[in-house]
Formats: structure tokens, sequence, C-alpha cells
């Protein structure tokens, strides 16, 4: 059955079963995570498959484990969960490896081109959202740097993706 009525009075578990408001920073957290991962999935359907969308794919599952992180308090006596800094570092060579197929940024750019390159600037604006929440959450909670840096380079990625994305399709960026 895909429905308990456990929350249907504001509350949900954690991973080790804590139940916490729908509304703490830890749940608004990972459930905005959620979101940008959804709205990931929209712009892979825009795309054409290829080495991007199997990127993509591979934020994806990143973005699952973030999500996981998050819904993990930290127990005493255990150690705590962390993120592994390899995806921190193959997304940061994605993003140097795609800004170079780019023209130097001269000029603040306005979102939009082409449907997927505007996808992908919803994503960036969802990412930034989510980065603010986990934040917002590591100044009560502990959350692993390296995961809030993750987030924090996603949305770089996501710029650099949408501009490269309008640059294939011929679209011409639009400056401020």
């Amino acid at each position: 059955m895909i429905y308990t009525r456990k929350g249907d009075t504001g509350t949900t578990s954690l991973v080790h079963g804590t139940r916490v408001s729908k509304a703490s920073p830890r749940l608004v957290s990972y459930g905005t995570v959620d979101e940008l991962n959804s709205h990931l999935g929209l712009l892979v359907s825009l795309m054409t498959e290829g080495d991007d969308t199997a990127f993509l794919l591979e934020v994806q599952r990143a973005l699952f484990r973030v999500g996981a992180l998050l819904a993990t308090e930290d127990r005493e006596g255990e150690p705590s969960a962390t993120f592994d800094a390899a995806l921190l570092e193959r997304l940061e060579r994605q993003i140097d490896s795609d800004d170079a197929l780019l023209p130097p940024m001269r000029f603040f750019i306005l979102p939009g081109g082409s449907q997927a390159a505007a996808q992908a600037h919803v994503c960036r604006t969802v990412c930034r959202r989510a980065e603010r929440c986990i934040v917002e959450l590591a100044e009560t909670e502990k959350v692993d740097p390296v995961l809030q840096s993750y987030i924090n380079r996603l949305s770089d990625y996501l710029f650099v993706l949408a501009r490269k994305l309008n640059m294939q399709s011929g679209i011409d960026e639009k400056k401020l």
C-alpha cells in the first residue's frame, strides 16, 4: 500500500524512525533536493540522448544520495555518513570541460533560449534554493561540507549546461 496515513498530522519519519514536522529544515532541504531531481528528469527528457544526458543521470543518482544523507539524523556514538568527494571532483571536471567549449562570459545573460536550456536554468534556480535550505539546516544540524559544496557546484554546472545547450541549438544568449 502506498499510503500509511501516518503523515496526515503533518509529521514524517526520518531514516532511523524519528518523527519530525514536515516543515522542519531537514524535510524542506531534502524535499527541495527531490524537487530538483524531478526538474532534472524533465530536462533529460528535453535533451537528445548522449554524454550530457548520461552525466545528468549520474547527477540524479548523486542527488538521491544527498537526499538520503539529509534524511538521516546523526546518532550519538555512530559515525556520520558522508558524501563521496569523488562525485564533487567529477562534477568540477565536467564544469571545466563544458566551460572550455563556450565563449567567455563578458555580460550577464537572461535565462531562456531553447526549451532544454530554459529548463536547465529552472534546475539551476531550484538548486540554489536547495542550497539555501541546506545552509539553513547546517546552522542547527551537522551537514557534510562536501555535500554542501556539491550542491553549490551543481548550480554552476547547470548554468554552464544551459549556455552549452543554447550554443548547440544555435541560439544566441540574450544579454541583460
